[in-house]
């Protein structure tokens, strides 16, 4: 993903198909799904920071974001990474604890890649985070356990080695590594599907709101809000101040959905918004995050991007009756982008619903 334009500009991401070798750490990918392309390529997150709080099972990856810095030296690569508990029973509403975010950032010169673009081939060994580490052969994460029967593969936790046993290992566990071609490039359904992302400036046409209502049309919305049978029954012992509250608010959250709609409606299959320093493009009035945390090193966190609900559609998470789902996903980030070495900086994330 391109650094953000010189002017103020917010830039809209969609999905694409891509060729898979192009998706991986030496070309600094933005994308969707499949495993991590790690930036740096060792102190990754462990599994404890990337289990989910509601149920501790493992997150899976969901997408990252290669945005640059240019205003420091250890800044010129940045990804940022997303990881969500794929168990809807863990999506709640107005919640973010099945979501995780970090950030990377390294110098053009450091000890992982070349301080120059990477060919455009294919090659045979990637360079990548399993040079530095035991990565999980289902999820690409920290993989600490190791198959006991064979030792030839690692995991980052009991459900992904039962993943992996129902893939295929179950034959080839005996067998060597090189014989097991379940210790290969497998895609595994558990993760969500691999997707090139892109962006493009946003329509400058696109960021005139809805136009706003006028008193009599806000008047005669309100006295059609009150005719309403069920309305009028519910509300019965009401006050009148009680209820022209109630209604207001009705009408505020219709007016941002309607402003969200009539914006989106521009390009609609965009995925994500980039807007760094900017403002979410809410769904809602309402919640919206009364306070940021600040960055573990002091200084406050800003808007960077933020994640749509049309990604949904493009990651098979639908079943009968529940799935996981957002209104919008937000993410703050350091605004002094501080010093983390080759490690990975918990960032924040906030998710915003329709109810």
């Amino acid at each position: 993903m391109a650094a953000p334009l010189p002017k103020k500009c917010v830039e809209l991401g969609f999905v694409e198909n891509s060729e898979e070798f192009l998706l991986r750490s030496r070309f600094f990918p933005s994308k969707l799904g499949g495993r991590p392309a790690w930036l740096s390529l060792e102190s990754i997150p462990t599994t404890e920071q990337l289990s989910c709080v509601e149920c501790m099972k493992p997150t899976i990856f969901l997408l990252q974001v290669y945005s640059p810095c240019t205003l420091k030296l250890e800044t010129f690569h940045r990804t940022l990474f997303i990881f969500v508990c794929s168990n809807p029973d863990c999506c709640k509403t107005n919640s973010n604890k099945n979501l995780h975010v970090f950030r990377s950032q390294l110098p053009r010169e450091n000890k992982f890649y070349s301080s120059d673009p990477s060919p455009e081939i294919e090659v045979q060994n990637e360079v990548d985070a399993s040079l530095f580490n035991k990565l999980c052969v289902v999820c690409g994460c920290l993989g600490l356990k190791t198959c006991s029967k064979c030792h030839n593969v690692n995991y980052c936790s009991k459900e992904h080695q039962t993943v992996h046993w129902k893939s295929g290992h179950k034959v080839g566990c005996n067998l060597s590594k090189e014989a097991d071609v379940s210790t290969k490039e497998v895609k595994f359904d558990c993760l969500f599907p691999e997707m090139e992302l892109v962006t493009e400036p946003e329509n400058n046409e696109s960021e005139k709101d809805c136009v706003e209502k006028t008193d009599e049309e806000k008047m005669k919305e309100y006295d059609e809000f009150l005719k309403k049978e069920n309305v009028s029954q519910t509300c019965g012992e009401m006050s009148e101040a009680e209820l022209q509250k109630m209604a207001s608010k009705e009408s505020e959250n219709d007016k941002q959905l309607r402003r969200f709609k009539k914006r989106i409606s521009q390009e609609p299959e965009q995925v994500l918004r980039y807007d760094k320093g900017g403002e979410p493009l809410w769904i809602a009035s309402d919640p919206k995050p009364e306070v940021i945390p600040d960055c573990k090193c002091g200084a406050k966190r800003q808007f960077e991007f933020q994640v749509l609900p049309h990604l949904l559609s493009f990651m098979n998470v639908d079943k009968l009756g529940a799935s996981i789902d957002w209104g919008t996903l937000c993410v703050y980030t350091c605004s002094e982008n501080c010093s983390i070495g080759n490690t990975y900086s918990r960032e924040y994330i906030f998710k915003q619903d329709v109810v």
